[in-house]
């Protein structure tokens, strides 16, 4: 059975750098695109950053780039979100997901790309 694990959330001062892991298995993990959402309350789930398959190249969204990098580690079967200089607005369930098919080339950012999710980690900025 295929399953995502999250860890690494809890409540965080602003400005805090943490690391956000996402453990894999049941799957040829590196065989496929991972990605990261968050979903704070009251809004819908919202694309982060991805991975391609290999790791070669990543994706961003714009209110995070320059201060989250997504990461993964095949040998390890497990992805990161480093996350820096966080903001109050920063606050939200964190997600991972594995995209629906292997070796996916292109952006991926829609919820609907994903067929497999984590439980989710809480990420509380605390100002």
């Amino acid at each position: 059975q295929v399953q995502l694990v999250e860890s690494g959330g809890g409540l965080v001062q602003a400005g805090g750098s943490p690391r956000l892991s996402c453990a894999a298995s049941g799957r040829t993990f590196s065989r496929y695109v991972v990605a990261w959402f968050r979903q704070a309350p009251g809004k819908e789930r919202e694309f982060v950053a991805a991975t391609s398959w290999t790791g070669a190249t990543t994706y961003h969204e714009a209110s995070v780039k320059g201060r989250f990098t997504i990461f993964r580690d095949n040998a390890k079967n497990t992805a990161y979100l480093r996350m820096n200089s966080l903001k109050s607005k920063d606050t939200a369930v964190y997600y991972c997901a594995s995209h629906r098919s292997p070796y996916n080339i292109g952006t991926a950012s829609t919820v609907d790309d994903y067929d497999i999710w984590g439980q989710g980690t809480q990420v509380t900025v605390s100002s």
